[in-house]
């Protein structure tokens, strides 16, 4: 195994091992943040410079910082007086586990089918070419869907100090 490919691995297990014990949600997020960050790493040493850039861009840029900037304006970072772990944390553990062994039994049976796929790879500026050219209108779909969910987000999370009863959008004095 490749060392640089090695440390990525360690780099992005820690870092989703720390999102998943830390107590504190703004330090979990910015774990999973770098974990996210590992991934894009480990997608840019295989090969995969679309990935790579995609998961950089959307989910160590977008995600993760949304979800500081939610946790941060709607005040949830407190841990709750009863702690954050499940009384039945061995289901999750079970159902992870059972995850691991499908995924392994399906990696283990492909064999020798990847290499003998043909497939050419496409490039990041023939991927950009069709992006634009024959995707654009699902592309731009997409965009507006996203917006509209942003929107809906900031909608849902913007409350006026000692306003509890929903958002007030009002520019002047209530």
């Amino acid at each position: 195994m490749d060392v640089a490919f090695g440390l990525t691995a360690l780099i992005t297990l820690a870092g989703a091992v720390a999102a998943v014990w830390l107590r504190n949600l703004v330090h979990a997020v910015l774990a999973l943040a770098v974990s996210f960050a590992g991934v894009a790493a480990a997608y840019l040493q295989l090969g995969a410079e679309f990935l790579g850039f995609a998961q950089l861009l959307i989910y160590v840029g977008a995600v993760a910082i949304l979800i500081v900037f939610a946790v941060l304006v709607t005040r949830g970072g407190e841990v709750p007086a009863g702690g954050v772990h499940a009384a039945r944390w061995w289901v999750g553990a079970l159902v992870a586990l059972g995850v691991f062994a499908v995924l392994g039994w399906a990696a283990s049976s492909l064999g020798d089918r990847r290499a003998a796929a043909e497939w050419t790879p496409m490039s990041v500026a023939e991927l950009g070419q069709s992006l634009v050219g024959r995707w654009v209108f699902a592309l731009q779909v997409l965009g507006i869907l996203l917006t509209a969910a942003l929107i809906g987000a900031v909608l849902l999370a913007w409350r006026e100090e000692g306003n509890d009863s929903g958002t007030h959008l009002g520019g002047g004095e209530s």
